[in-house]
């Protein structure tokens, strides 16, 4: 510090050198208390490249109009008097007053990735200034078990680890500190097609999976395949034998069926540096907790925690339910809860400090995969997820069931009746919640195309095609309609054009009947069902087509999607303040 207690410019906080103009709803860079303050935005915009900027102002300024060579002194203009309006110049209209509702809303396109999932949220609210929160981010390669990144006009899956890597200062102290990382807590996050919905399913670190072979990356460039593994922990598909997310992700693959567009990664840091730069989270105790283990010591009722208490309330389990992984993915799901309610606040949203302090955590505190690496992609992310009412963000977790292969359990598998059902809604796109905001003339109408007399299966024409099934699927399923269902007006009409996840069935308007009597046969869904037109057959016949998709799981297996839960399966949605027992 010098004689005037002024520090250097580069040990000013930079949440303390943006402001939020009122009279604009925008946010304003102030470097120091002298400077002059634009009129305009300090938010970076878009790139532009030299040619337009050739000759125009400095970003965010007004070029000021040359003054006029006038001998003498410039006459200064009339004093207003205190308390008069200022008349507005002839000819000219007077300023219309700021919308409150437009503010509110240029608020939130801004700050759109902060009502997102926790970790996404974070990174995604801060693009105020691109170049530096660039450098903060670290990126490992997908290694191609992604679906090469999320997409706009499509269902989003984001696949969230936070590992048990005791690095960074402060972390010395916990558990095995000389841990390579594995897959702690991993949480599988689907937002629907619509964005009206979401599902957040939590991934024991103790269930018992195979890891397939994952080609990884190496520090050098080059290519390795680790070597896969059968009936081992889901948590050692991360740091074990040196594997990287990439493998975690395939064994998320592997295990539900859906492939994620992206990983995020966090470690111990990332759940201290998140809370305390959001101002802490209010959290609910049933009764008193005391775990010398996770260093907690929390009375009941609700409580406000931030930085190292709230590491210590996400790591506890021996003092929570059974006291297992089970009961510490609860007390997990609750947190996250309560933060997704904290960063969906004013106090959040309309706090530009805590804003910027949220976007220099989050990029400092979290792994990205190669497909999400910028904080364009990351802003673009958010804002997609921004579009999600927390109400609708179900936590659940894979139903499990005690190995039956061990005398003292410490183990789990999947169970066999109801995990199938959840990782099919996922896959679906079908919500655990009833969202009104659905568009119920469009769902009446794609039900209806079910309802209405169906043809005897003898009269059912219709060609069937491989559109991305497993190879031999089209005459197996032709084999079945043919001789079990006594569609015999069928045949096999090789693959597709391209490749399609569902599997559809498109009929002429005439051939209504014939549609509805196929889709009961094989428990085609109304969306499976496509009005179009009919094609002639081999024998010259106007025949229907269907073509098997991804989602096709063998010959004579209902196709029918499951429309809620299954009984049984626990589920919490994030608007609700629920207390850990």
């Amino acid at each position: 510090m010098d004689a005037q207690g002024r520090g250097r410019a580069d040990d000013i906080d930079p949440a303390d050198q943006w402001v939020l103009n009122p009279n604009t709803g925008e946010y304003e860079l102030r470097l120091t208390p002298s400077a002059p303050q634009s009129s305009r935005s300090a938010v970076p915009g878009p790139r532009r490249s030299v040619s337009d900027r050739a000759g125009a102002p400095p970003r965010g300024r007004t070029a000021a109009p040359a003054a006029p060579a006038t001998p003498g002194r410039a006459v200064p203009p009339p004093r207003r008097r205190r308390g008069v309006p200022e008349e507005p110049p002839p000819g000219r209209r007077g300023r219309r007053p700021v919308k409150t509702k437009s503010k509110a809303k240029k608020i939130l396109l801004w700050t759109g990735g902060t009502m997102a999932f926790v970790l996404v949220a974070a990174a995604g609210a801060g693009y105020l200034y691109i170049k530096h929160l660039n450098g903060n981010i670290t990126s490992v390669a997908d290694d191609g078990a992604s679906t090469g990144g999320f997409q706009k006009d499509k269902a989003i899956n984001i696949l969230v680890i936070g590992t048990d890597k005791r690095t960074g200062a402060g972390n010395e102290g916990y558990g095995d500190s000389g841990s390579v990382g594995h897959a702690d807590t991993t949480i599988l996050l689907h937002v629907s097609k619509d964005r009206s919905n979401a599902t957040a399913l939590s991934i024991p670190r103790d269930l018992i999976v195979d890891v397939p072979d994952c080609p990884t990356t190496q520090e050098d460039g080059s290519q390795k395949v680790i070597p896969g593994t059968t009936d081992v922990r889901f948590n050692t598909s991360l740091g074990q034998d040196e594997r990287t997310p990439s493998c975690t992700m395939r064994t998320v693959t592997e295990l539900t069926g859906v492939t994620p567009d992206n990983f995020i990664v966090a470690d111990f840091n990332a759940v201290k540096t998140l809370t305390t730069a959001v101002g802490g989270v209010d959290v609910c105790l049933a009764k008193d907790i005391n775990d010398p283990d996770s260093h907690l010591d929390l009375k009941k009722g609700t409580q406000h925690i931030s930085g190292e208490t709230a590491l210590a309330f996400v790591r506890t389990r021996h003092a929570v339910g059974f006291g297992g992984d089970l009961s510490r993915i609860t007390l997990q799901q609750q947190f996250l809860s309560a933060l997704m309610r904290k960063l969906k606040s004013n106090d959040t949203l309309t706090n530009p400090a805590k804003m910027i302090k949220l976007a220099e955590a989050g990029t400092k505190a979290l792994t990205v995969d190669s497909q999400l690496d910028s904080i364009t992609k990351l802003k673009d992310l958010g804002l997609e997820l921004g579009k999600l009412n927390v109400k609708n963000l179900t936590f659940t977790t894979v139903p499990v069931i005690d190995n039956p292969a061990e005398k003292v359990k410490a183990t789990v598998v999947v169970n066999p009746s109801s995990a199938p059902q959840v990782f099919d809604m996922i896959k679906n796109d079908v919500s655990f919640t009833e969202v009104k905001a659905q568009k119920k003339k469009e769902a009446a109408a794609v039900a209806a195309r079910l309802k209405g007399t169906k043809a005897d299966a003898s009269e059912v024409r219709v060609r069937v095609l491989n559109g991305g099934a497993q190879a031999g699927s089209a005459q197996a399923e032709l084999e079945y309609l043919q001789n079990e269902e006594g569609v015999l007006k069928s045949e096999n009409a090789g693959n597709a054009d391209a490749e399609v996840a569902k599997t559809t069935l498109e009929y002429a308007p005439d051939q209504a009947d014939q549609a509805r009597r196929l889709a009961a046969i094989m428990g085609l869904s109304g969306s499976a069902m496509k009005p179009g037109e009919s094609v002639d057959n081999s024998q010259g016949l106007p025949t229907m087509t269907l073509t098997l998709g991804k989602d096709f799981k063998g010959a004579g297996v209902s196709l029918t999607a499951p429309t809620k839960a299954p009984e049984g399966v626990q589920q919490s949605t994030a608007d609700k303040v629920e207390c850990a027992k």
